[in-house]
């Protein structure tokens, strides 16, 4: 079995680490090891999952034996100890974006080629299974040529001035929900980005001392003609009935795809929490016959990915054969990546930019 740590032990690291802990248990991996800079983080989370903790990822890279890292750090900081893990030849799972940069894209992808191991990236919407359907349907011609399309996903307000205030004005909602679905939407469609025209505000957070964008919009045309509209915003107010509010509609020639990833179909109202809406296709928390928390869902999934990669390879798996089979490599973080950086672009200069 893979020994696994994880760099960055805080919101979406608890769900690497839930993930791992839970593989452990079937004996598909082992958590060894996690990072983070926060000491009491470190020292809640170290303790919870009976792992060693270190706040200094160089350190655990060079005295843990690991085999594979998930890098779950804020946007900004993924590169980094990414490359470190990369020279000691440790294969990597990275939370999107893969970095913000082009040129930080390139060089992890440089380093992860010369030192012959993986590079994945948890782009996990992929692994939606009405995403999955719609990329079936859309491969399969059942809508024609997708001429147009609109994307909407938003966060309620606590994520970046309560959540995250110390580094969302180093982010912004292009990289902190738009990656998401520019990297979806050119894998549905197969093609990548051409060019982009966006626009932003920044009102309510910069009123709140977060000098980053409140919203933006931006319309991309893709290398196969279509062209798709992404409403990206972090400003929901704290009372909207669920953190997240996303959704998609394509249309083709002969044909229309519509998407609410957010409504599932269930809605509750309770005294406390006011009403709600549950997304229990990303992440379902039950009980086994024993009394242990069992997680599904696939926002698991493509997490227990990463680790089922590492499985094949260790049987003597063709490297070349699982590139092609994989979903979200290193070149897929990159294509994401120059699309939002694209849109950055376009914010800063008013322009029509390319991909």
């Amino acid at each position: 079995m893979k020994n696994i740590a994880v760099i960055g032990a805080g919101k979406f690291g608890t769900n690497l680490l839930n993930t791992f802990a839970q593989l452990e248990r079937q004996g598909r991996c082992h958590l060894v090891a996690i990072c983070d800079i926060n000491p009491e983080t470190l020292k809640t989370q170290s303790e919870k999952y009976r792992v060693n903790g270190y706040l200094d990822y160089r350190e655990m890279l060079t005295k843990e034996k690991i085999d594979g890292v998930a890098i779950a750090t804020p946007d900004p900081f993924h590169r980094e100890p990414a490359l470190y893990a990369a020279h000691l030849g440790k294969h990597i799972l990275v939370e999107k974006p893969m970095d913000t940069t082009v040129e930080g894209c390139l060089e992890m992808i440089e380093a992860c080629n010369k030192n012959n191991v993986l590079l994945q990236v948890d782009f996990h919407k992929r692994f939606d299974p009405y995403h999955r359907e719609i990329a079936k349907n859309v491969r399969e011609g059942k809508i024609g040529r997708v001429e147009y399309g609109y994307v909407h996903m938003e966060d309620r307000i606590e994520v970046p001035a309560k959540w995250f205030p110390s580094w969302a004005p180093k982010s912004s909602p292009v990289w902190f929900l738009g990656i998401h679905f520019f990297d979806l939407i050119r894998w549905i469609l197969s093609s990548d980005g051409k060019k982009v025209y966006a626009t932003g505000k920044k009102w309510k957070l910069k009123s709140l001392g977060i000098d980053t964008y409140d919203s933006v919009s931006a319309m991309v045309e893709f290398r196969n003609g279509a062209v798709v509209t992404f409403d990206v915003s972090w400003i929901l107010p704290e009372k909207f009935e669920a953190i997240v509010n996303q959704g998609l509609r394509l249309v083709g020639e002969k044909g229309v795809i519509e998407c609410d990833s957010q409504d599932r179909g269930t809605r509750v109202c309770f005294e406390q929490e006011g009403m709600m809406t549950y997304n229990l296709g990303f992440l379902s928390e039950t009980q086994d016959k024993f009394g242990r928390i069992e997680y599904s869902g696939y926002g698991i999934e493509s997490i227990a990915d990463f680790v089922y990669n590492l499985e094949y390879l260790e049987k003597g798996g063709s490297p070349e054969q699982l590139k092609k089979a994989i979903s979200g490599l290193g070149h897929d973080g990159l294509e994401a990546t120059k699309i939002a950086v694209a849109v950055q672009r376009s914010l800063e200069t008013g322009q029509v930019e390319e991909v």
